[in-house]
């Protein structure tokens, strides 16, 4: 008997619109599961967030996580998490957790997120 993944919640920055743009093909691809995402804007919950153990300049600059027991994963680890409640993306999610493509796939991400907010005058 499969069991049903349990809500989570995904702290993402809404002032990023690359960001708002995943988080809705996300919801498309998970169609009713998607309804066991709580979609959280990081912008201006600095208190919860350091309430949560996030420290707010990381929350800019990884995805962060909180599972339904209070666990909070960032980076690679909560893409893989995400990924592994949608069939369409799970093969996404095994590739993604390979020891040899991880370390390579984290640099990237970094790079990038990095260049996205430097362009936009938030770093």
């Amino acid at each position: 008997m499969k069991t049903k993944p349990e809500k989570l919640t995904v702290f993402y920055d809404g002032a990023c619109p690359k960001c708002v743009k995943d988080r809705r093909f996300y919801q498309r691809l998970a169609g009713k599961g998607g309804e066991l995402v709580d979609w959280l804007d990081i912008n201006g919950k600095d208190n919860l967030l350091v309430s949560l153990g996030i420290a707010p300049e990381k929350a800019l600059t990884e995805l962060h996580i909180q599972l339904a027991n209070g666990e909070i994963q960032s980076e690679l680890d909560a893409y893989i998490t995400l990924m592994k409640r949608v069939w369409l993306l799970k093969p996404i999610a095994w590739i993604i957790a390979l020891p040899f493509i991880r370390p390579y796939l984290a640099k990237l991400y970094h790079q990038r997120v990095l260049k996205r907010l430097k362009a936009a005058g938030r770093l």
